[in-house]
């Protein structure tokens, strides 16, 4: 029984999806990350806002092995980086893509360069795009694309190695506002369907909000975690949300702690 215990207790899953210890990061003379320390619970969804040069992007691309630190440790779900599957969807979605290959080849490229073998690659992909209703001609180029086509497509290229966690640099900075709705509702959906835990850098209080179950608040440099917020409310969130008393209550709150940070 006391062996069965302990092996149970081996086995168990880790409760955290990013758990960062000790991280520190300087460029030259400028201290970026001074000791800065994370646990991120499983199964949610999380933003991270803060001003202008205080490291989001930086801490995302530490975070899943994109950029080197100058100490600390940093674990996806208890692992080192360099064993963790991740899928990583960039800011700029143009420069993302390969223009030279077709929306379908950019969306299986993860899996080839894993050596995959092409009925798999084949079914893996149709899978995906199946389980998302994903009505677009994938034959086409990236260019032949709207901005909110290509970054959906950069999307399902992220996931189709079934990561084991999600990072979204400001997914939405570079797309109109009619556009931002369509990708936030869609990747929404992809939460709901997958469970698969995302980190998210948005540089917008509104999308930080709508969409995370935590939002992290970050400090002016030398960067710290001023204070986690949670958002619980139900899914799928809707245009209703936004006018909700909660999402109200927790957009004000951050706004008022981004506001006494930037005052300091």
């Amino acid at each position: 029984m006391v062996a069965d215990a302990i092996t149970n207790q081996q086995i168990a899953p880790p409760e955290h999806f990013v758990s960062v210890q000790g991280l520190c990061k300087s460029f030259g003379e400028v201290v970026l990350y001074d000791n800065f320390n994370l646990d991120l619970a499983n199964n949610q969804l999380v933003s991270v806002f803060g001003p202008n040069g205080c490291g989001k992007s930086t801490l995302i691309n530490m975070i899943s092995g994109l950029m080197p630190f100058d100490q600390g440790e940093i674990r996806i779900h208890g692992k080192p980086i360099r064993r963790a599957r991740i899928g990583y969807v960039f800011q700029n979605y143009r420069d993302a893509m390969l223009p030279w290959l077709s929306a379908y080849d950019n969306i299986a490229y993860p899996l080839r360069v894993k050596g995959v073998g092409e009925r798999e690659c084949r079914d893996r992909v149709e899978q995906l795009i199946a389980t998302f209703n994903i009505q677009l001609d994938l034959k086409r180029y990236p260019y032949s694309f709207s901005g909110g086509q290509q970054q959906l497509i950069s999307i399902m290229r992220a996931l189709v190695a079934d990561p084991e966690v999600l990072f979204l640099d400001e997914p939405f900075s570079a797309l109109d506002f009619e556009t931002t709705l369509f990708v936030r509702d869609k990747l929404q959906e992809i939460f709901m369907t997958t469970q698969i835990p995302m980190f998210m850098v948005v540089h917008n209080l509104e999308e930080a909000v709508f969409l995370a179950d935590t939002i992290l608040l970050l400090s002016k440099r030398p960067t710290r975690l001023v204070e986690r917020v949670a958002f619980n409310a139900p899914r799928p969130r809707t245009f209703e949300t936004l006018s909700s008393p909660e999402f109200v209550e927790i957009s004000r709150y951050c706004l008022e702690i981004f506001r006494q940070e930037m005052r300091k």
